[in-house]
């Protein structure tokens, strides 16, 4: 390798200074435009996007996944699950996902960035039920649902279960977050994303 080779490679931006998301690959062509696999330095974009529509697009797909962790949601009756105390935690919750890639390359050889981008990919429901009015009765129809959208879902259900497992369980954050994400890259619908895509799925299919 060339001296000037050797120091553009210093010089690239790499998440956690390790990873190239750049190397994933996005199969599921109707994500594509909406999983950034942009390399970031730092974990905050500061919204410099929000203005913009659609602008989740232009998030680096890793800052989207520790900003759903500030809030990983509410399950059950009164909230019997809930969350919140994540809020304001960017550091803490940066060096969780650091970790949590760190399993992951350990576990399965693979470029974390593509276990992330595969558990999107297998959890982010094509379909789903909505309810609407009809004169006075209330109907059910199966709609696809738009690719911005299946990224939050998937998002949102990675984070819920590896949340939910993290409370029920002696392991730690970064371990529950790895699991899930091996499982759910593997299609395994034993972990809560998969298993609710697949429910959403079929839910919708008996509303057509």
């Amino acid at each position: 390798m060339t001296e000037a080779a050797k120091l553009e490679l210093e010089d690239e931006v790499l998440t956690f200074g390790k990873y190239d998301a750049s190397e994933a690959e996005v199969t599921d062509n109707g994500l594509l435009r909406y999983i950034n696999l942009e390399n970031i330095a730092a974990p905050r974009s500061n919204g410099r996007h929000s203005e913009k529509q659609f602008y989740k697009a232009d998030v680096p797909i890793a800052e989207r996944l520790l900003n759903r962790m500030y809030v990983a949601g509410h399950s059950g009756q009164k909230h019997l699950v809930s969350s919140g105390h994540n809020t304001g935690h960017s550091e803490r919750l940066w060096n969780v996902i650091e970790d949590a890639f760190s399993i992951v390359e350990d576990e399965t050889g693979e470029n974390p960035m593509q276990v992330l981008v595969d558990a999107i990919e297998n959890s982010a429901p094509v379909e789903e039920v909505v309810t609407y009015q009809r004169g006075g009765a209330r109907a059910r129809k199966a709609v696809l649902v738009s690719p911005q959208r299946r990224v939050d879902l998937a998002l949102r259900l990675l984070v819920q279960g590896s949340y939910q497992e993290r409370l029920t369980s002696e392991e730690e954050a970064a371990e529950a977050l790895a699991d899930e994400l091996i499982s759910a890259a593997d299609g395994d619908n034993s972990v809560k994303a998969v298993r609710e895509k697949e429910r959403r799925e079929r839910e919708a299919e008996g509303a057509r």
